[in-house]
């Protein structure tokens, strides 16, 4: 965006002062409102770890989050 002058600023801050941005969906529609609904939950990993996932589920053809099932259903085998 170009800068404005203040005239412009001040344009802008009037109008969506009185016009505030509406919010589209029934509240339930983003992202995270999403994923709690289904009752799963989000884990923030490394950067390492992410770039790891990515490349092995390019590789298999698959989702990052195959491989994260994978991987956690061998380990509960490996215990059992």
């Amino acid at each position: 965006m170009s800068d404005l002058t203040d005239e412009e600023y001040d344009a802008l801050d009037e109008h969506y002062t009185k016009n505030p941005p509406k919010l589209s969906g029934n509240g339930k529609s983003g992202f995270f409102a999403k994923h709690a609904e289904k009752g799963s939950s989000l884990i923030f990993i490394d950067d390492l770890s992410a770039d790891w996932l990515r490349i092995k589920a390019t590789a298999a053809h698959t989702t990052p989050e195959a491989i994260i099932s994978e991987l956690v259903r061998k380990e509960i085998a490996a215990v059992s």
